[in-house]
């Protein structure tokens, strides 16, 4: 019985929402640098300074308490461009803006450093760094981006990048019999049906999201891996057309039990083309990637 006929056969039951944790922020270095050569002070006009309203639009916290959410605010400002190059960020002043310790705020900035947003230079002082420098593929930046003014172009390069990846992807995992995933893949389509039926979006994206890196992982190749961050990203992330499963939907629902058909059955071509039509654009955004090609 194919992936999918099993899924639509099986009585609806319970579905666990917690597949998976987002983990905490890692430490990082960071040299404190002196205030020297000071310009003047950030514009915090409209700043909105209550910390545990940060960050609840996205998908996922990156880390926990006021260290978190000072992270998610000020990465924010910084892609949104409320936070330029022409200002220091000195964190006495960002300590007493959103009222937290010094601590918190050093910490905060080794994250965004880590994350190529800024650097602290002796006699300069820590500053905004230009969009060349950061990292474009670290999953809050995607998200912060695909949030700020430049939705539109993030969305666009997310959409092309998984075309690049996930096709071929899908391919090489064709070509692994690891049978724990390849049973994890098909536990995670049961799980987006039940989900579907129970009209459980959020249950339904995170199992979504999950059949996703799993496939990347089950691809053998630990560059591609290296990029599973990307595709669970563009997953959570909204606000627009989207390639893929923008929504639950039957068909989204259809298209990836062809992929765990395929997969099971050693089909690396069914897998790719199955993978494709996944990811065929909506007429709106027809522009962003070529139609799959019959084969």
């Amino acid at each position: 019985m194919s992936t999918l006929a099993h899924t639509m056969m099986t009585a609806a039951r319970p579905v666990e929402s917690g597949l998976g944790a987002p983990g905490d922020l890692d430490r990082y270095p960071y040299a404190e640098a002196p205030g020297a050569g000071r310009v003047g002070p950030p514009s915090w006009e409209g700043v909105d300074t209550d910390l545990g309203r940060v960050g609840r639009r996205s998908a996922g916290s990156r880390g926990r308490g006021l260290h978190g959410q000072l992270v998610q605010q000020l990465g924010q400002m910084i892609v949104s461009g409320d936070l330029g190059a022409d200002r220091p960020l000195v964190p006495e002043e960002i300590g007493q803006r959103f009222e937290v310790s010094r601590t918190v705020v050093r910490e905060s900035l080794r994250v965004l450093e880590a994350k190529g947003l800024v650097s602290a230079r002796p006699n300069v002082g820590t500053r905004v760094r230009p969009v060349s420098d950061w990292n474009l593929l670290d999953p809050d930046i995607i998200e912060w981006r695909a949030f700020g003014p430049q939705r539109d172009d993030q969305r666009r390069e997310l959409n092309e990048l998984r075309w690049t990846i996930e096709p071929l992807a899908a391919r090489l995992a064709a070509g692994h019999g690891r049978e724990d995933v390849q049973q994890r893949l098909a536990d995670m389509v049961e799980i987006m049906g039940h989900a579907y039926a129970q009209g459980d979006a959020i249950t339904f994206s995170r199992a979504d999201t999950e059949f996703h890196s799993l496939l990347i992982q089950l691809a053998g190749n630990r560059m591609l891996e290296h990029l599973s961050g990307i595709v669970g990203a563009a997953l959570q992330v909204s606000g627009g057309p989207v390639t893929g499963c923008d929504r639950p939907s039957e068909a989204c629902l259809g298209h990836h039990a062809r992929i765990a058909d395929a997969l099971a059955a050693g089909d690396a071509q069914g897998a790719e083309a199955a993978m494709r039509q996944l990811l065929t654009v909506h007429p709106e955004v027809e522009r962003v990637v070529p139609a799959p090609r019959e084969h």
